[in-house]
């Protein structure tokens, strides 16, 4: 795969576990309704490991857009790349919540919420604030990216450095932090944090022929793309002042 496809195709599998698994806990009459909060936010912690599996051996895996710009801002990913990814992030996270409707699709014809319809789509605030829900999407992006950007490679202490080989597993640890930011921070917005993952399932909830919905809150859909561009800005902004800046 080039790094385009990967991007989507990682991408793909993380809204495709994300959305259903929200769908498997929302909707009616399915095996995993009413499981709740642990159910989906370790659904979503997985479906990142599985979407890093992927994608990490072709493009770094980073299936967010402000993980992309983080990278671009520190100096460790071209600026050109960058719209790119991001495209490429939005058009894999319309698939992959489309393959999630068509999974559920006659759960979804059993539910005559428009609300429990829309949730396995987008992100709602569990409190609508908009400077609250604004700084919850800052603050739990901030976590996700400056984590990443302290992140290092396995090495030996043998003199060389010599990098261990971790395969697959590598993935685990982004996995952990993205569990982590939803069971700590998620309960404010559904914790976004990737303007993709809310905007491309929010544009599919608008076209997707799905029975008895209703709007797809697009008066709200600037929170979680803006909030996590800016906590990715400002995570990294700390990282270069702390790390580079000689201050740690």
């Amino acid at each position: 795969m080039d790094a385009f496809v990967a991007e989507f195709v990682g991408t793909s599998l993380l809204l495709a576990m994300g959305s259903g698994v929200v769908a498997n806990v929302v909707l009616n009459n399915t095996k995993g309704q009413n499981s709740g909060w642990i159910v989906i936010t370790t659904a979503w912690a997985l479906g990142v490991f599985i979407g890093v599996v992927v994608a990490g051996p072709y493009s770094g895996a980073h299936l967010n857009p402000a993980v992309s710009i983080a990278l671009a801002i520190a100096g460790d990913f071209p600026w050109a790349d960058v719209p790119k990814y991001v495209f490429a992030q939005i058009l894999g996270a319309m698939f992959g919540a489309g393959i999630a409707w068509l999974v559920y699709k006659d759960h979804f014809d059993a539910t005559d919420d428009p609300g429990l319809k829309f949730a396995p789509f987008a992100t709602v605030p569990a409190i609508r604030n908009l400077p609250s829900n604004l700084i919850s999407e800052i603050v739990g992006t901030s976590v996700l990216i400056i984590v990443i950007l302290y992140s290092t490679e396995p090495i030996l202490q043998d003199g060389n450095n010599t990098p261990i080989g971790l395969g697959s597993l590598g993935a685990l640890p982004v996995a952990f932090l993205v569990w982590v930011i939803g069971l700590s921070l998620g309960g404010t917005t559904g914790y976004a944090i990737n303007p993709a993952r809310d905007l491309g399932p929010r544009i599919m909830h608008q076209i997707l022929p799905i029975r008895g919905k209703g709007g797809s809150d697009w008066a709200y859909s600037w929170v979680p793309i803006i909030g996590p561009i800016i906590g990715a800005v400002l995570a990294t902004g700390i990282y270069l002042l702390l790390d580079q800046g000689g201050m740690v």
